[in-house]
């Protein structure tokens, strides 16, 4: 198998490079659901209180396989993370018996077990490895590739990956789908941000805006289909630093991969 460098990029999404004909489409994309998922949140199973702050949406469908893997107890949610405080979900989550990792490079062990099925990390997923032969790399030791931390834990499948990295997203996504990693997972639970490029994501605008939808159809052909998409209201209403497009800065989008029934 060869290693692949880049994703494809899509063709530009009118005759000319502008960042209207492509905001349009990237906008439109996350907005539009590719398939009807009937269950997606956790009211319907126990040990689930309040609502989260935020929808993290999954799909419970009995057509996919998380709601047979979460009732034989056999499910994993890795979830992604800074510091935040709404653990709502993962607690849920490890109360319907799945296992449940959150990694936190901001926690004060290397890791802590929480409970039966709840363990902390002082990881950061990041979509390149540390070099230990340079100096500066070492202090990150703690920074690794989702498919690094998939080998040594043994692991080889996560029911549900959640992600809310604060823009470095763009480029672990990228990570995931250039390793096929993301092969080997079953939901995407996505937090984007759009409000900027994202961590060494480069260009002028159109250019980063065709780069996202780009990833995003990489995700399609690789049969993940977005079943829900969350336009937060509460954060900025901002698309590359421009109040424009009725946008908001921030979208949390659901996939599942329709290859694990």
């Amino acid at each position: 198998q060869t290693v692949r460098w880049h994703i494809e990029l899509q063709p530009w999404a009118g005759p000319t490079p502008s960042l209207n004909y492509e905001a349009s489409r990237f906008l439109k994309y996350i907005s539009t659901s590719q398939i009807s998922c009937e269950h997606t949140n956790l009211n319907s199973l126990k040990g689930y209180s309040k609502t989260a702050k935020k929808p993290w949406s999954i799909c419970l469908d009995e057509k996919f396989s998380l709601i047979h893997r979460i009732r034989s107890k056999q499910c994993r949610l890795y979830s992604l993370g800074l510091g935040n405080d709404d653990k709502q979900f993962e607690l849920s989550m490890a109360n319907s018996g799945c296992e449940v990792h959150r990694f936190d490079p901001s926690i004060k062990s290397a890791h802590i077990q929480e409970g039966r099925h709840l363990w902390y990390h002082r990881l950061s997923i990041d979509w390149r490895d540390p070099n230990p032969a340079i100096a500066a790399h070492k202090l990150h030791s703690n920074t690794k590739k989702l498919g690094t931390v998939l080998n040594e834990f043994g692991h080889q499948k996560i029911d549900v990956l959640k992600a809310d990295v604060e823009s470095a997203e763009w480029k672990i996504l990228e990570n995931l789908i250039l390793e096929d990693v993301v092969e080997q997972i079953g939901q995407l639970v996505f937090e984007v941000h759009i409000h900027w490029p994202g961590f060494e994501v480069s260009g002028n605008d159109s250019t980063v805006v065709r780069y996202w939808y780009s990833l995003l159809r990489e995700l399609e052909l690789k049969d993940f289909r977005l079943f829900h998409t969350y336009k937060d209201l509460s954060k900025p209403q901002m698309f590359l630093k421009k109040e424009a497009f009725n946008a908001s800065s921030c979208y949390t989008l659901s996939w599942v991969n329709t290859r694990w029934k």
